[in-house]
């Protein structure tokens, strides 16, 4: 276990107290914050919304339970039971803070876990789409950005990450077996 915390601790150095190149700083600081993404989140609810017929607000419904979900799990139950310190309110660490570091606790990131509950979703749902991968890249980007920052550790993001992955498929997949009973009721409604 003292090894993993040490391989965490070397792992943060390394992304917070890599190379300061103003533009990267900047870009990373103004990517971490939701209000930047709002131009995609309304995109995908357009999208949603033009191209679900009936499902749409069912599908709208989950990505919301979804977010619910990982931000409970994270914030308010994870979090609260281990109190863990954020990199940036711990002297030992020297942490280099890029933003105001607040003073909620770090393991598991919320972020993380929210943007990977969201990307798994989204990965699910549009199955057909051949670059939904860049969902993961889009979690992966604002998660190491709160690394870089200094407010998570490494292993927060992984956690944040895993559990996020984990509440998005067990999400959909309630979501598509629902949504399957729904559809199949709405056929035989027509079809008598």
């Amino acid at each position: 276990m003292e090894s993993l915390l040490h391989i965490d601790l070397q792992l943060f150095h390394a992304i917070n107290g890599g190379a300061d190149i103003p533009i990267i700083t900047d870009i990373l600081i103004i990517c971490r914050h939701k209000l930047f993404w709002i131009p995609l989140y309304l995109f995908i609810l357009s999208y949603i919304i033009a191209n679900y017929g009936r499902k749409k607000w069912f599908v709208v419904a989950f990505l919301a339970f979804t977010v619910l979900m990982t931000d409970t799990l994270s914030s308010r139950l994870i979090k609260k039971n281990t109190e863990r310190l954020r990199p940036c309110n711990t002297e030992q660490v020297q942490a280099i803070s890029r933003i105001h570091c607040g003073h909620g606790y770090s393991f598991p990131s919320s972020h993380a876990t929210n943007h990977f509950g969201i990307a798994t979703f989204l990965f699910l749902l549009f199955g057909y789409f051949r670059k939904r991968y860049l969902f993961f890249l889009w979690a992966g980007l604002i998660s190491i950005a709160q690394v870089y920052v200094g407010v998570h550790y490494p292993s927060d993001i992984i956690a944040g990450a895993l559990l996020g992955i984990a509440i998005g498929y067990i999400s959909y997949r309630i979501f598509d077996s629902l949504a399957q009973i729904l559809y199949n009721k709405e056929k035989e409604i027509h079809v008598i």
